[in-house]
């Protein structure tokens, strides 16, 4: 029985889905995989917080520039006609509404599109924003891509955030390890099931309910249960 797929195939799920023309910030962490699967052929411009415009994929082991890093200090690539920019520059990108999408990871996401993923609010946890709170609310679309559950089996896509917000209601969509979610009006709406997972066996491991994302547009690859 399979109910979650590799994170790898979820970041091939989420380049899938990031539209022709888009300029994109792959946040720290797991969303970095998504350059790994926008091709060349891809008209996707991807952006990096500490000042470049045109990151590539994750360069292979003899290929590191050390010159060349993104935000979380990881090895990339350059693709033709890049651009380097001082960082005031690159924030201003960010709150300036320029950019079409950004990929983050989280601790939580609300119903209503609240997003924690910044600190977990306890007394020793590293106060490291960054750019987070930047990206989440200056980006016009924001997909979360996370497991769906912690390593202590609660889910991360919850009623109310209980850690600090890093935006509100800045979220249009997760992409977990079980399903994708829309946020709607109504709350989390199942776009896409992955494995052998059913709505009603999500709305048990989330205690939320959840509708079939397919009753909010009429048409296309609702979920079903």
């Amino acid at each position: 029985m399979t109910t979650r797929i590799s994170r790898k195939e979820l970041a091939q799920r989420i380049a899938d889905d990031i539209p022709e023309g888009a300029i994109v910030n792959l946040g720290i962490g797991a969303p970095t995989l998504v350059a790994n699967y926008l091709t060349d052929e891809r008209d996707v411009i991807l952006h990096t917080e500490n000042g470049m415009l045109g990151m590539g994929r994750a360069p292979e082991a003899d290929q590191v520039d050390p010159d060349l890093i993104n935000a979380g200090k990881q090895a990339v690539t350059a693709v033709a006609g890049a651009s380097y920019f001082h960082h005031a520059d690159s924030f201003a990108m960010m709150r300036g509404g320029h950019l079409d999408v950004c990929v983050l990871g989280a601790f939580q996401v609300s119903q209503t599109g609240d997003l924690a993923n910044w600190s977990t609010g306890l007394p020793d946890a590293i106060p490291a924003v960054g750019g987070a709170m930047d990206l989440a609310i200056g980006a016009k679309d924001v997909f979360v891509m996370t497991d769906l559950l912690t390593k202590s089996g609660d889910s991360k896509l919850v009623d109310a955030c209980s850690y600090p917000l890093t935006g509100v209601a800045c979220v249009s969509r997760v992409y977990t390890d079980h399903a994708i979610f829309e946020v709607t009006a109504d709350g989390f709406a199942v776009r896409e099931l992955f494995g052998d997972n059913t709505i009603s066996q999500l709305q048990e491991l989330t205690g939320l309910t959840l509708t079939d994302a397919a009753r909010h547009t009429g048409a296309g690859e609702g979920a079903h249960a």
